[in-house]
């Protein structure tokens, strides 16, 4: 896909937002790319929600303005967009089939499309024989495999997903997991709202942090972990370094590991590098092996936002 990347999908500039006396957005500015797998991370009650349905124009910002695709935000956008809430919104008692054919055509769609739209996602997705069920009789997994048809079946260019993985089992979450990349394969910008650090590291290609509604970091997945590193090294060696002073590291932890090799985890000194570790280690012991400990994306959430509270 030769624009990923180039342009604007969607440019978010000085958005505030504010509920009574709260403010749940003071002030925040995104660009997200065309073709992005785009993390919007943040504690509960931290601005992600209202800044959400804000780009779906379910509610209007106090200031500020969304650009898509070079355009001001508008009504005739709704179509180019899909959305798949955190609180799941199906009608209980509506055929399954029939839903999805409603939803599609509310997206503008005709009949005919949609059904044939409709046919090739069931399939897809082995629901081939839920057409005529209803979404009570459906488990909680199931009734997300029918809302995530529902958000894509109008092939819109941007993609809101919100905690897609919830009351999915692992095997489903991997298969929804793999039609997110294809449909960015194909084109899609997908914004990404999760609690699951380990999928944002995964699939995202850039993220932002909103804390007590204000963006608080922003970047690409690989330059956010690069800043965070702090020269911290696991080594795993042969035998005790009792009564050892490393002159090129600082020990932070040591431990025995199950393989009865002794783990260390080192923090190396200010003007010394993994090199001059190895040079000091091994006349005292065998080394098995030296890695650098790179922050995830976990640990990154967890400092930025505990330190702010």
């Amino acid at each position: 896909m030769l624009y990923k990347f180039f342009s604007s999908m969607l440019s978010i500039q000085n958005i505030v937002k504010e509920y009574a006396k709260h403010r749940a957005l003071d002030n925040v500015s995104l660009e997200i790319k065309q073709g992005q797998i785009f993390g919007l991370l943040g504690p509960n009650g931290a601005g992600k929600t209202s800044l959400i349905r804000i780009i779906n124009q379910i509610t209007a910002p106090d200031s500020g303005q969304i650009l898509f695709d070079g355009e001001k935000l508008n009504t005739g956008h709704v179509g180019k967009i899909g959305y798949l809430p955190e609180e799941r919104g199906l009608y209980k008692k509506m055929e399954i089939g029939e839903q999805v054919l409603y939803l599609a055509q509310l997206k503008g769609l005709n009949k005919t499309d949609a059904i044939k739209r409709i046919k090739y996602w069931f399939e897809k997705m082995s629901m081939q024989d839920w057409w005529n069920k209803k979404v009570e009789d459906l488990s909680k997994g199931m009734q997300q495999k029918v809302q995530f048809v529902a958000t894509v079946i109008h092939q819109p260019e941007l993609i809101i997903l919100d905690e897609p993985f919830s009351g999915f089992d692992p095997l489903n979450a991997d298969i929804i997991k793999k039609e997110i990349l294809e449909l960015n394969k194909q084109g899609a910008t997908i914004i990404f709202s999760t609690h699951r650090m380990d999928t944002v590291e995964e699939l995202c290609d850039h993220i932002a942090l909103i804390n007590k509604s204000q963006k608080i970091l922003d970047g690409s997945v690989k330059d956010i972990k690069n800043a965070y590193r702090n020269n911290t090294f696991k080594v795993h060696l042969d035998g005790d370094l009792e009564n050892f002073s490393p002159d090129t590291f600082s020990i932070l932890d040591n431990k025995q590991n199950a393989d009865n090799f002794v783990e260390l985890t080192i923090r190396i000194k200010e003007g010394f590098k993994s090199n001059d570790v190895l040079k000091e280690l091994i006349p005292l012991t065998n080394i098995y092996h030296l890695s650098e400990v790179v922050p995830s994306i976990n640990d990154i959430f967890i400092e930025k936002v505990s330190h702010l509270n």
